[in-house]
């Protein structure tokens, strides 16, 4: 659940009843039940009753998830593991050294994560830690939005001059300013993702994964709504969201389809650019998401990985000579990134990697997933740990022929 107000899972406001709430939705998450879309129903079961407290009950939720590594040796039943998370959470949050790198790495995500992730002390504190909420402004509004609303801090370096870090408590979702469409809740790394497409006004490009449309109304913004967005998902209800939220952002130059992922295209455009934003693992989000950590599997891995490369070369004939591709996955496992991306440069030689400069900047690590400087090299890995937000891994391509 991305909620817009950052919760604080170890503030003293429980009582019985938003305990028995967080029990309830544990209770019922499980792998085909994500707790994120647990939480959201029991919140909205549970209506505007007097002691509800939606923020304590989801920052207890996310705790628990977030601290399981260290819960099995408690009772399963009551809320013992519940109070524990909570108090393992408020002392990591006020002291992260309190945590041996040892013992952070030991339990912070399954065994085969570790390989598959390169788990590294930096990564295991920054899954641990609470969660950024970042904002991406209308093009040239970000100090305007950023004052209107108060509690933001500008990124303030690379391409990003309007993406606001929020560090405040109001619910964002009901300001003028969000129904006006003056910005959007998005990552960090997703905006990069846009940044790294950099479509120009009057092209033709196809967000082909757009699922409810974030990075198509960056794509518009950045287009400034001129030329023409193919957007399609498999699920039709998606796109109906979508359209929704182009509507406040007042974005318009889009056609909309569903798409399989199957060799018939929703469209025989041939298109300028093509995002190909790929259903993954979700790794990379596992900081705000950790009940993702105990359901994910390396079979899913694995399966995601065939998956993506069905994809990429369903779409890439479809890209004309001197387009470029973008493939981006919101994880940082090593099947789902750099070998998708080598399997897909072998199969399709007429494809050329594509330099391209890191839109957020030099990251702590100063390296890209390729292990050089992060200017001019065609894939970039962004980690949690560089700049507060979700992994992120991007590539390009270019058509020669």
């Amino acid at each position: 659940m991305n909620s817009p107000k950052p919760a604080r899972g170890a503030e003293p406001r429980s009582n019985a009843e938003n305990l028995a709430l967080v029990e309830r939705v544990i209770a019922t998450a499980d792998r085909e039940h994500p707790a994120d879309g647990v939480l959201r129903e029991v919140l909205a079961s549970a209506g505007r009753e007097a002691k509800l407290d939606a923020g304590w009950i989801s920052g207890a939720v996310f705790a628990y998830y977030r601290w399981w590594g260290w819960l099995e040796e408690l009772p399963a039943a009551g809320s013992a593991r519940i109070r524990r998370a909570l108090e393992l959470d408020a002392r990591f949050q006020q002291n992260p050294a309190s945590f041996s790198d040892a013992h952070l790495l030991a339990r912070v995500v399954p065994r085969w994560a570790r390989d598959e992730i390169g788990m590294t002390p930096a990564l295991a504190r920054a899954l641990q830690a609470h969660p950024t909420i970042w904002l991406r402004s209308r093009a040239g509004q970000g100090r305007v939005i950023a004052h209107a609303l108060g509690d933001c801090q500008p990124f303030g370096h690379g391409k990003l001059v309007d993406a606001l870090k929020y560090t405040g408590f109001a619910d964002l979702f009901r300001t003028p300013e969000f129904h006006a469409g003056q910005f959007e809740l998005q990552d960090l790394s997703s905006q990069a993702v846009g940044f790294a497409c950099n479509p120009q006004p009057g092209e033709t490009w196809w967000d082909a994964c757009a699922g409810e449309g974030g990075k198509t109304l960056h794509l518009s913004s950045l287009m400034d709504n001129r030329g023409l967005i193919w957007v399609s998902d498999r699920a039709d209800w998606r796109l109906k969201r979508l359209k929704r939220r182009a509507a406040r952002a007042r974005v318009f130059n889009y056609r909309a389809a569903t798409w399989d992922g199957g060799a018939k295209l929703p469209t025989r455009t041939r298109f300028d650019g093509i995002l190909m934003d790929a259903p993954c693992s979700g790794v990379g989000t596992w900081g705000r998401n950790p009940h993702a950590r105990w359901t994910t599997t390396l079979q899913d891995v694995r399966e995601l990985q065939d998956l993506q490369l069905q994809l990429l070369r369903h779409a890439a004939p479809a890209l004309k000579p001197g387009g470029r591709l973008i493939y981006a996955v919101c994880t940082i496992t090593r099947s789902e990134t750099v070998e998708v991306a080598e399997r897909f440069s072998r199969e399709f030689p007429e494809f050329q990697p594509c330099p391209l400069k890191h839109p957020l900047g030099v990251s702590q690590a100063g390296k890209d997933a390729a292990g050089g400087a992060e200017s001019g090299f065609a894939q970039h890995l962004i980690l949690p740990q560089d700049h507060h937000s979700n992994g992120m891994f991007i590539a390009a391509w270019t058509r020669a022929v």
